[in-house]
């Protein structure tokens, strides 16, 4: 699987999605990050590991507690893809705003 494969499917899911936006505040300890979910450590965890795979999230070990910090590289890989559907989806919009306002004085004209 493609790095971009696996920031997608990490990315897929809501709670890993607050995890990377808690990420963005700075690195925290797991069972910080932990504290606000309303499921287990283990399950947080979990999430972590996915993300740690897809490359997003480094973990550092200080003694027994673990330290998480983002990693932007996967994040701009992403944002890299999606930029080029996003000038596609302007485009788009940009002509059916012409179509709707040429649409719109054709009206006012007819009404007149």
């Amino acid at each position: 699987m493609s790095n971009l494969d696996l920031a997608f499917a990490a990315l897929a899911d809501p709670t890993r999605r607050r995890i990377v936006a808690r990420l963005t505040r700075g690195e925290v300890r797991v069972t910080d990050l932990a504290a606000p979910f309303a499921m287990s450590l283990n399950a947080v965890s979990k999430h972590v590991k996915v993300l740690e795979r897809a490359g997003l999230v480094r973990r550092a070990r200080l003694g027994r507690e673990h330290y998480l910090r983002l990693r932007a590289m996967p994040l701009r890989e992403v944002a890299r893809w999606t930029s080029q559907y996003e000038r596609f989806w302007t485009q788009r919009l940009d002509a059916l705003g012409e179509f709707l306002d040429e649409q719109k004085e054709s009206d006012h004209e007819r009404s007149q």
